[in-house]
């Protein structure tokens, strides 16, 4: 037993004393303490939180120390709480001053928040529960919370507590932490948190980065949602850490098969191709011949007549048949003709006139010869 130094013979209200349960009643609880009559500690006095079966919290045998508040011929009074808010408070200035994290058990649920018996009745209103809102808060009673103390008035008695104070500060730990590991280049998987007008934010597990909507996707995007939804996972590569500002640029096309990845297999050198005329410039034509695919078809390969400019002889949006020139993908560079498509179109032509006058068994100078022989 935990001895204090009070004397039996001299005591006094204010003395601190410690004894065993010796026997539990409805609302009381009598403490022998060494005392010529045992001490009553009133349900009211056990606790800073409320009691409604003393025998749900306590036993007889326990040990209790209690400060003496009353003190008769016949009848000593005790309280526990008394006795208990005065070692907390030395115990919650030291916490307060250096901003420390402790653990508290949720006693009670009351209207407006949490209770938490710390030595007293410590408050947790409900913002400051989590980060987040929270409907119901059955599910707290008995549970135990890592809290700071946001508020502190012995004069009023007043202790708030914060558990939200403790989540964001370690969420702030978290998130630098995570922003000091990113690195350009890295693939990492998040989750679409929101989408705007100029692209869409990805959580990467404490912070958020943003995919422009040009990094979406390697073909044109109109609006975020047309390629992603929020709570979508995807991957994604880091492009650039601004630290001091917490800006992360990302890019989801760097992770994605590009449309050149294939194109050394789907189109060779000297094969035909249609396409769709998408840019006239001074040089020439950019010519698209697959999905996000465009070759250039250089001034000099437009047509086989001069021409000084590549208006006058296409417009954009009009198809042609290109002859593919040369093909490197690894520099994202296809060259293109049109002059050489119309130069075998006008060969094969001719080939075919050819073909057709040595079928007809007579040529024109035997036309001619006919003509000439009626005059002779």
């Amino acid at each position: 037993m935990t001895e204090f130094n009070y004397d039996l013979e001299n005591l006094q209200v204010g003395d601190a004393v410690t004894g065993k349960i010796a026997k539990i009643e409805d609302k009381e609880v009598l403490l022998d303490f060494g005392y010529k009559t045992e001490g009553i500690i009133p349900i009211g006095e056990l606790a800073n939180t409320h009691i409604e079966n003393i025998t749900e919290s306590f036993s007889v045998g326990d040990e209790l120390a209690a400060e003496v508040t009353k003190l008769e011929d016949e009848e000593v009074i005790l309280s526990k709480k008394k006795l208990d808010s005065k070692k907390a408070w030395d115990s919650l200035n030291e916490k307060y001053e250096s901003n420390q994290s402790f653990d508290v058990e949720v006693s009670e649920i009351v209207k407006g928040g949490l209770v938490a018996d710390i030595g007293l009745r410590g408050f947790i209103p409900a913002s400051q529960v989590e980060t987040h809102f929270v409907e119901d808060f059955s599910d707290y009673k008995g549970k135990s919370l890592t809290v700071k103390i946001i508020e502190l008035d012995e004069a009023k008695n007043r202790v708030i507590l914060s558990h939200r104070a403790v989540t964001e500060a370690e969420e702030v730990k978290q998130k630098q932490a995570l922003v000091d590991s990113l690195e350009s280049g890295q693939v990492l998987t998040g989750t679409v948190q929101r989408l705007t007008d100029f692209g869409a934010f990805v959580n990467l597990g404490g912070i958020d980065g943003l995919v422009h909507i040009s990094e979406l996707s390697h073909e044109h995007v109109a609006k975020a949602s047309d390629v992603v939804k929020e709570g979508d996972s995807i991957e994604v590569e880091v492009l650039s850490v601004d630290r001091d500002n917490e800006r992360i640029s990302l890019s989801r096309k760097k992770v994605l098969p590009g449309p050149w990845d294939e194109v050394a297999n789907q189109i060779k050198q000297g094969q035909t191709l249609e396409g769709t005329v998408k840019r006239l410039v001074d040089f020439g034509a950019f010519v698209e011949v697959l999905p996000s695919i465009e070759g250039l078809v250089h001034i000099s390969e437009i047509s086989t007549r001069h021409i000084a400019k590549p208006s006058e002889a296409l417009t954009v949006g009009e198809t042609v048949e290109v002859k593919v020139l040369d093909v490197n993908p690894d520099e994202h560079r296809i060259s293109l003709s049109i002059k050489e498509v119309e130069k075998a179109a006008t060969k094969a032509e001719f080939e075919k006139y050819q073909k057709d006058e040595d079928q007809s068994g007579f040529s024109l100078g035997d036309m001619i010869g006919d003509q000439l022989n009626k005059y002779k």
